[in-house]
């Protein structure tokens, strides 16, 4: 019969400890947008750093208006607004067009 003694090395406790952290990482994962407006607003929401109170925003303009619509309000803001917030000069595109 054999016992199991466990890790008898120091690299082994860390390569099970590892392999434990990515199969838990696995199951928490978010799970993938289900229409393709969404994917672009989270997009959105992660490069201009959209604060939580404006993500419902982001969302309602990325299901209504067209995705090239949307990409050019985002390629705008990013080359005009260097300065402040680029969230606020987003909406000012988007509900201006």
């Amino acid at each position: 019969m054999l016992i199991n003694k466990g890790p008898e090395k120091l690299s082994e406790l860390f390569k099970q400890r590892a392999e434990k952290a990515a199969s838990q990482s696995e199951k928490s994962r978010r799970p993938a947008p289900a229409y393709a407006w969404q994917d672009l607003a989270l997009r959105v929401i992660k490069e201009l750093n959209i604060p939580n109170f404006k993500r419902s925003a982001v969302f309602k303009v990325c299901k209504e208006k067209p995705r090239s619509f949307i990409e050019k309000c985002l390629n705008d803001t990013k080359e005009l607004c260097r300065d402040g917030e680029p969230w606020k000069y987003f909406f000012k595109l988007v509900n201006t067009k």
